[in-house]
C-alpha cells in the first residue's frame, strides 16, 4: 500500500495529548488518535482544541490517523 491509498475524513480536535498527539472526533462520531504530519511541523502550523482538521487514515488501522490540514 502506498501513501496515496488513504481514506480522508474531517474531524474536530477534542483533546490535546503530549508529543503532538490529539484525540479527534470524526464526522461519523468515531474518536481516533491523530498526529501532525511532517509538513505541518515543518511550517509551524499549530493545532489547538476545537480546531477543524482533515485526517488521513489507512484502511488497515482505523484507530490512528495523520492530521494533514487545519481549517480556519
Amino acid at each position: 500500500m502506498s501513501k496515496e491509498d488513504v481514506i480522508r475524513f474531517k474531524g474536530i480536535v477534542t483533546e490535546v495529548l503530549p508529543n503532538s498527539l490529539f484525540k479527534v472526533k470524526l464526522e461519523n462520531e468515531h474518536i481516533i488518535l491523530g498526529h501532525i504530519s511532517g509538513k505541518m511541523r515543518k511550517n509551524n502550523i499549530f493545532v489547538v482544541l476545537n480546531d477543524k482538521v482533515d485526517v488521513e487514515m489507512s484502511p488497515y488501522d482505523m484507530d490512528k490517523g495523520r492530521i494533514v490540514f487545519r481549517h480556519k
